[in-house]
């Protein structure tokens, strides 16, 4: 239709702005995922390059551990050797061929530590003193007397392999006049100061012979610190022991590590079979000997003592034949303080070192007892550098009797709950028989050494114990056969206080009168006085009473 005006009219244009020109939304999302993506896998990157450098590091450490890997970490306590780690099987069958490609298969590591100074000498002297071929199966003794900075590399060298046993006050101070300070050693991880000596001694051999082994001959204390320590290094370890040994010593030896062979039914046996065995295969055979290696690791008790007791007076030790561990504190003790008396103590059954030290050179036709008792106290003097060191530099050589080790045992086990056997016990002897009076008063330190005291023995110890120290007594009287009589003993027994173990009445084994009884009684009293009043009101009551002596 054409308009009336005769033109159509024209659309008005919009004049409005135009806004800005936004992507879509979507687009936007899209690129902020994209660079989310990017940033995790940049940061994966770095975290993987960073864990990969921190696998490196630990493997180079894992090729090349010191020896304080071994023995304690980094943020905990010290522990004596590896956790969940177990040294794989020897089989007895191939011990003549026994060699380093059949079974270690390159699995054994030795370790080197090097002290700076005047200590790296001392070290190549150690090395220069162990036998660097398998021809020969023992260590020699070295007649060179150990000197104070062989006990500090010994003590340098140990530390991280061996507790550092506490140096307690004692409750028995007030009992006995004087501060007394038990030098725990019994809580070491063998129950034996000897890990010390033994540690050194090892971690000092050649790497070729750590490689081959060593073989030990006997179940004492020395044996198994050697069984203990071998497989903790990583060092095959071979015990022969004769078939006459307690079951209880073989199992605790293989726990160790140690491939336990029986042999021969006498320990002279298995010291002839396990020296073949070392000569036909290489391997060391170790014996406890006053090497200058094994005194300086016993050394450094005298170096702890002296650090954890202040202001010390005296120190007592274990001596005997086996006086190493004497010998060598004393040349820690002396050089670090001479004013410090050094009193060794053994057995008057056995006065080994007494008489050694009298003669001037070791007694070896002294009499010694196989009892497991007594253990090393009753061994023969085994060298003259411990001899020598003894006689320079220790004050004292006392013995006691064998009451007074068990009375120490007691004493001991009550007042500290400290389970020790007669070598641990035998320093505290010496003052239970009253024969250090010159130590009233003062501050005296006694090594308690060793704890290794068989079940059987140590309820037979404990029994005699009781006796000896008027605590379990018994008595026997003769009591007219009549309804009450037992009543009345036993009346008395209750007001003097006495505690009833046993009671047992004879009929018909009786060489009194008809119709009478003889009663014994075994009772349970809390010292010597008070056994002494429950004898006079026994007596009193029935004059026929017969006290039975210990």
């Amino acid at each position: 239709m054409v308009s009336p005006r005769g033109r159509p009219r024209a659309r008005p244009t919009d004049m409005t702005t135009p806004g800005p020109l936004l992507p879509p939304y979507s687009v936007v999302v899209g690129v902020l995922l994209h660079l989310v993506v990017y940033l995790v896998a940049v940061l994966y990157s770095y975290a993987e390059q960073l864990f990969l450098k921190k696998d490196d590091n630990k493997i180079k450490k894992q090729d090349a551990p010191a020896l304080c890997d071994l023995h304690c970490c980094k943020d905990g306590p010290i522990r004596n050797g590896l956790i969940g780690q177990k040294s794989p099987s020897i089989n007895p069958e191939r011990l003549k061929d026994f060699g380093e490609e059949d079974y270690l298969n390159g699995d054994v590591k030795t370790w080197e530590m090097k002290i700076v100074s005047r200590n790296e000498e001392l070290n190549r002297d150690a090395l220069s003193r162990i036998p660097q071929s398998s021809s020969r199966t023992s260590l020699s003794s070295c007649n060179k007397l150990i000197r104070f900075e062989d006990i500090s590399a010994a003590a340098f060298k140990i530390q991280c392999g061996v507790q550092k046993t506490p140096c307690m006050y004692s409750r028995l101070s007030k009992q006995y006049g004087m501060d007394i300070y038990l030098k725990k050693e019994f809580l070491q991880y063998t129950g034996s100061v000897k890990e010390r000596g033994v540690l050194y001694l090892l971690t000092s051999l050649p790497q070729d012979q750590q490689r081959k082994g060593v073989i030990v001959a006997s179940d004492s204390n020395f044996s198994m610190a050697v069984a203990y320590h071998a497989s903790e290094l990583r060092i095959p370890v071979f015990v022969i022991m004769s078939t006459s040994m307690s079951p209880a010593r073989v199992k605790m030896c293989r726990e160790y590590g140690a491939m336990v062979i029986s042999y021969g039914t006498t320990a002279k046996d298995s010291q002839t079979h396990a020296r073949r065995l070392a000569q036909e295969n290489g391997y060391l055979y170790l014996e406890e000997e006053d090497s200058a290696v094994y005194l300086s690791g016993l050394g450094t008790v005298g170096l702890e003592v002296y650090e954890q007791v202040p202001k010390l007076d005296a120190v007592i030790f274990p001596a005997g034949g086996h006086c190493g561990l004497l010998a060598g504190s004393a040349a820690a003790l002396k050089h670090l303080n001479p004013h410090i008396s050094v009193i060794g103590v053994e057995s008057e059954n056995f006065p080994v070192l007494q008489q050694s030290l009298k003669a001037g050179h070791p007694i070896e036709d002294q009499a010694c007892s196989n009892h497991h008792f007594y253990g090393d106290v009753s061994g023969l003097c085994f060298g003259s550098n411990s001899l020598q060191l003894t006689g320079k530099l220790v004050d004292k050589v006392v013995a006691v009797r064998e009451e007074d080790i068990l009375i120490s045992m007691l004493r001991l086990l009550e007042y500290e709950r400290a389970t020790v056997d007669a070598e641990g016990a035998i320093g505290l002897a010496a003052l239970v028989a009253g024969k250090l009076p010159e130590l009233k008063g003062k501050r005296v330190a006694i090594v308690v050494c060793s704890g290794n005291l068989e079940l059987h023995l140590l309820q037979q110890c404990i029994a005699r114990a009781l006796t000896l120290d008027n605590r379990v007594c018994r008595f026997s009287l003769v009591l007219s056969d009549c309804p009450g009589d037992i009543s009345k003993l036993l009346e008395i027994l209750a007001r003097e206080e006495a505690r009833v173990l046993d009671i047992r009445q004879e009929r018909m084994f009786v060489t009194s009168e008809l119709f009478t009884v003889e009663v014994t009684c075994t009772v349970e009293t809390r010292d010597k006085i008070h056994a002494a009043q429950l004898r006079n009101a026994l007596l009193e009551r029935y004059p026929t009473a017969a006290w039975t002596e210990r």
